[in-house]
């Protein structure tokens, strides 16, 4: 098992190496990240009790921002998934995004969604465009529109897999969400909220994080509030990346081969460094600092359903 592991983590410094090349020009590239993800696929599926109970032992990056390539691709291939679609919201002009290795190694269909109107005409003019069943669609997502969008779009019923990622709203539109029935979510959420409070902030269908706050960390959910709505909507929490800001859900009747956590178990503290200062300019601060430059804020209390002050 030791050489195993010592040759996964051989593949994986060498995934992550060649990937700070870009991709979108070099296919001789492109084509050796798949076949080295390949591999790690197989060692993946050959550790599979380990990764059961720990998922980020699955990661790897090809295309996604913090490793939850391989995490995905663990779970696809260990789960019985007969509709091989995914929706993925907040994806910028794709070339960092959690679907786009499932739609190019897997063959899976899709529908993305993206605020800007440039990201989505970048996307569409790329060659994978033509080449997968890929429909990507200028929308600000809020939970007024988003059941009506996904059905406009020719999604409904069983899909695969929803990611969202809009820096906002996420869990007011996951909550919103009923005109699909994914097997497999994910969910950002904001490590700043720390691993206990259940809190989200308000819903605002125009929010926009940097307005919000000039900081840039006042948004989204806690893992705690997550977590809780998967429940309500029965799924269960398997885990987080190990980079802390993307929560996994299994629904309920596919969930069986993993260890439930709670949300202190599954929270992993953030370290990427994004705060801004009222100028614009970063900041660095790390750890409680971060929640301390919120103080005062309203944050929206999911288990007592009133709106209190961050402290």
């Amino acid at each position: 098992m030791k050489k195993v592991l010592s040759w996964l983590a051989d593949i994986n410094q060498r995934l992550h190496t060649v990937n700070q090349r870009s991709f979108s020009t070099d296919l001789s590239t492109t084509a050796q990240l798949f076949l080295q993800a390949k591999a790690l696929n197989h060692i993946n599926s050959a550790n599979k009790a380990q990764i059961f109970n720990d998922i980020q032992l699955a990661e790897y990056k090809v295309f996604s921002q913090w490793n939850d390539d391989g995490i995905i691709q663990f779970l696809v291939e260990q789960l019985n998934i007969p509709n091989k679609v995914f929706i993925e919201f907040g994806v910028e002009n794709y070339t960092e995004a959690n679907t786009r290795f499932l739609l190019m190694n897997n063959n899976w269909s899709g529908l993305i969604l993206d605020g800007s109107a440039s990201n989505i005409e970048h996307v569409k003019r790329q060659e994978f465009y033509w080449k997968y069943e890929l429909t990507a669609v200028h929308s600000f997502v809020t939970a007024e529109n988003i059941n009506r969008t996904i059905k406009e779009n020719g999604f409904a019923g069983e899909i695969g897999l929803l990611h969202i990622d809009v820096d906002g709203n996420d869990y007011w539109i996951w909550k919103a969400i009923d005109t699909v029935n994914p097997v497999i979510v994910i969910m950002e959420y904001n490590s700043v909220f720390g691993d206990e409070m259940p809190w989200v902030t308000p819903y605002k269908d125009s929010f926009y994080r940097t307005d919000a706050h000039y900081s840039n960390l006042y948004f989204g959910a806690s893992i705690t509030s997550l977590v809780d709505l998967g429940e309500e909507k029965g799924y269960t929490f398997i885990g987080s990346n190990s980079h802390g800001n993307n929560a996994y859900f299994v629904r309920n009747d596919h969930a069986g081969a993993f260890r439930k956590l709670s949300a202190k178990e599954g929270y992993v503290v953030s370290k990427f460094r994004e705060s801004r200062d009222e100028k614009g300019e970063l900041t660095y601060l790390t750890g409680h600092d971060r929640l301390k430059l919120l103080h005062g804020m309203d944050i929206y209390n999911t288990r007592s359903n009133k709106v209190e002050n961050i402290r």
